[in-house]
């Protein structure tokens, strides 16, 4: 059997066609790892996670486009940062910021490691939600 160009034209996009159609099957059921805080470790920076925790403070910059979120799951406590774009999506949907404080909240985000302090940047404005 001869392989010509046509042939291996169609291979490939049968192949290609394939692939696309699993990654739109499998896309959805990838879920970001929840992890609780004493578990959380500088291996795991860049790595996007899932923590429920309470909001037990929650300070702004100077200039009040940021907030710094203290969050504490009853095995640690870490920072949670909300830039200016996540602050603006949370409020689009008709909450402020200290509405999560002393609230139990799922929150997903990137590890980060700044000033030798492991933080999660949230990923999101539908990336910090209240469940209690």
């Amino acid at each position: 059997m001869e392989i010509t160009d046509d042939k291996l034209l169609r291979i490939a996009l049968v192949t290609s066609l394939i692939g696309i159609i699993g990654l739109l099957i499998f896309t959805p059921s990838i879920e970001v790892k929840k992890v609780k805080i004493e578990d959380i470790d500088r291996g795991m920076v860049d790595e996007e996670v899932c923590i429920d925790a309470v909001v037990t403070d929650i300070a702004s910059s100077h200039s009040k486009s940021s907030y710094f979120l203290t969050i504490n799951d009853g095995t640690g406590q870490m920072t949670l940062i909300v830039f200016e774009k996540q602050l603006a999506e949370i409020q689009s949907n008709s909450l402020d910021i200290h509405d999560f404080k002393d609230r139990k909240v799922e929150a997903t985000g990137k590890i980060t490691e700044y000033n030798s302090d492991l933080e999660i940047i949230l990923s999101g404005g539908d990336g910090l939600k209240i469940i209690k």
